[in-house]
This record gives structure tokens, C-alpha cells and sequence, in this order.
């Protein structure tokens, strides 16, 4: 599981609505299964399971043929909150239960969100015994922070190359001799 999972391919660069980011994963599929890393196959989205007549929907499933696991990949458009970690090992305990193949190991799970406090994830994940992880996603390649403020922008960028042009067309004019 990667820390942090690139989702710019999705073209967008705002946050949105969980819906409107499952969507786009969606479309975008291929893309978004090399962002995931080798041997993962889309099952569905909003993957529904039918326990004791009441029925659940998990946003995205897939399954990785490495670790011969079903992988559930919950979007959450904000801050990761604790109690998302409890959602997430109802939602495996129902793939163990009702979806899982006799021959297949236990269900993980992944949690992705704009932003995450490790502190958080860990007193939530602890006692769990599920194979839960939380990951950010970004929308844009964003600069490291060190980077930001010191880059030129579009309009620095343009003027000198602008003085460059008018250097380079001044040196261009020789005279005869």
C-alpha cells in the first residue's frame, strides 16, 4: 500500500464530492489500476452486499491477484476521521462472511482521504484485526513544501523569456565588414 496515491489522472483539480471522485476513478479505471500497483483487477463499484435484509455498498472493490485478497477501497472526500476505521472492518468482516472463496485470504482494506493525522490513524487502527490501511490521495502534483513560493511564476516565466528573445535578436544583427 502506498502513503500517498496520485489520483491527478482524474483531471481534477478541486476537491470533490465522494461520488463524483468514485466516478472518475471509475472512467478512468486503467489509470487508476496502475496507480494501485501490479496484479489488481476491478471487481465493481458501489459493490453491494445483502446481510440479514439490509444491503451495504463498499465504493470501490478489487482484487489483487498476488495476495489472493478481495481489497475494498473506501473514498472519503475529507480529513480522515476515526470512525471510518470502523466502517471499514464491518465492511471486511461482511466480504470475509459473504463474498470471500474458500481458498482466498482475508479482505483488506483501504481507506482513502484528502488528509490523515497519524496519531488518529493509529489509536483508531489499533485493536483492529483486519488488514486496514489509511491512505491520502492528491488530486494535482503538488510542489514539496520546501519548493513552493521560490518557483517563478507563469507571468516571471514569461517576461524573461521575453529579454532573452530581445537579447538574442540584438546579438543576431551583425554588421558587415
Amino acid at each position: 500500500m502506498k502513503d500517498v496515491y496520485m489520483l491527478d489522472m482524474l483531471g481534477v483539480a478541486e476537491p470533490i464530492l465522494e461520488a463524483q471522485l468514485e466516478a472518475r476513478m471509475v472512467q478512468k479505471i486503467k489509470e487508476v489500476l496502475l496507480e494501485l500497483g501490479y496484479g489488481f483487477a476491478f471487481i465493481g463499484n458501489q459493490y453491494r452486499i445483502v446481510a440479514n435484509n439490509k444491503e451495504y455498498f463498499i465504493d470501490l472493490l478489487f482484487y489483487n491477484r498476488r495476495l489472493h485478497s478481495l481489497v475494498a477501497i473506501e473514498l472519503k472526500a475529507g480529513r480522515f476521521k476515526p470512525e471510518y476505521a470502523g466502517k471499514m472492518n464491518f465492511y471486511l468482516n461482511l466480504l470475509d462472511d459473504f463474498v470471500r472463496e474458500g481458498d482466498e485470504n482475508p479482505s483488506i482494506g483501504i481507506i482513502l482521504c484528502s488528509e490523515r493525522d497519524y496519531y488518529e490513524v493509529e489509536y483508531a487502527l489499533r485493536g483492529i484485526d483486519k488488514p486496514v490501511g489509511i491512505s491520502e490521495y492528491r488530486l494535482t502534483k503538488e510542489l514539496p513544501p520546501e519548493f513552493k513560493n521560490k518557483l517563478p511564476d507563469a507571468k516571471q516565466l514569461e517576461d524573461e523569456i521575453r529579454k532573452e528573445m530581445n537579447v538574442f535578436k540584438k546579438s543576431d544583427k551583425t554588421d558587415p565588414v
